[in-house]
């Protein structure tokens, strides 16, 4: 229901086949072990200023009167929920759908929760054949080094002193990441724009093969 409270505020709302859009509604829920805390002897007192400050609480003994203000409160949001829904995605029909029911892509289409029904691949193929520039960012996080092989890298040789410093093996392993970091230095070089290292590429060919 959140997914689509946020998405509602969209121009146009595109779902694939199988997306479950709906869920339009509120729910609240608490245990109460008010009973086996009285069972075992055991009394919670709750000091409190404001005749609904608790209502449904996990530890008191439930009342009608606590029932009747939490069902208040939620229907207080829900009205807040459908209005928002309402407002953004005015054709629809919020009394139908703001249930708390859920629906498929097609229907949901029906009922108005979404505007077309297409696959990820078909939302940006479609996208590239308008003469878009389609780009994939892909983010890595740099590894995590543990703090003792840090003095192995150039960025630990701070630490050690002078730069060339160190045992045999530490000065090779330096020598490695170095050669290492031109190479893919020079690799993205070789490709500087943003389309050329980000854009999307169809590989429907490389992926779906047709046999006889």
């Amino acid at each position: 229901s959140g997914g689509y409270m946020m998405a509602c505020v969209a121009d146009r709302i595109v779902a694939s086949p199988f997306a479950v859009l709906g869920s339009i509604g509120v729910i609240s829920e608490i245990p109460n072990a008010y009973q086996r805390l009285k069972d075992e002897g055991i009394e919670f007192q709750t000091v409190t200023a404001g005749k609904f400050k608790r209502t449904l609480t996990p530890t008191k003994k439930i009342t009608k009167e606590d029932i009747a203000k939490s069902k208040e409160d939620i229907e207080a949001v829900l009205l807040q929920f459908s209005g928002f829904v309402k407002a953004n995605r005015p054709s629809l029909d919020i009394d139908a759908v703001a249930t708390g029911e859920t629906w498929f892509g097609n229907a949901a289409l029906e009922k108005g929760l979404c505007d077309d029904i297409k696959t990820v691949d078909d939302v940006l193929l479609n996208y590239v054949d308008l003469g878009y520039d389609v780009l994939e960012v892909d983010y890595s996080p740099p590894p995590e080094v543990p703090e003792g092989l840090a003095q192995l890298l150039p960025f630990g040789q701070a630490a050690m002193g002078e730069e060339g410093g160190g045992s045999l093996p530490r000065r090779a392993v330096r020598w490695l990441v170095d050669v290492v970091a031109d190479e893919v230095r020079s690799a993205i070089d070789e490709k500087t724009s943003v389309q050329q290292r980000y854009m999307a590429k169809d590989d429907t060919s490389d992926r779906v093969q047709m046999r006889d």
